[in-house]
């Protein structure tokens, strides 16, 4: 047997945030997930779509970003972004 090697193996608290809301046309189920690592930016998790990214100030402002990250039209971003803006 192959012995692993692995280039990290920790273990850390974190705080997390589960949150439910309804948009106009679609329901967000999100984990945010606080830790010490990604440099201040939280994890995202849409529970709902299986998808995920790390997110900052930064990224919500980058245009177009949460579209191709989470899958979403212009109008369900939007409403993303205006909740993600009060907890990032």
């Amino acid at each position: 047997m192959m012995d692993r090697f692995f280039l990290y193996d920790e273990k850390e608290q974190t705080k997390t945030r589960f949150v439910s809301f309804m948009g106009e046309h679609q329901r967000f189920d999100l984990a945010i997930t606080q830790t010490d690592r990604y440099y201040g930016k939280k994890l995202v998790l849409n529970l709902q779509g299986n998808r995920y990214a790390i997110i900052g100030q930064d990224d919500l402002e980058e245009p177009g970003y949460l579209e191709s990250v989470f899958q979403l039209d212009d109008e369900d971003a939007a409403e993303l972004r205006d909740f993600l803006f009060e907890v990032i």
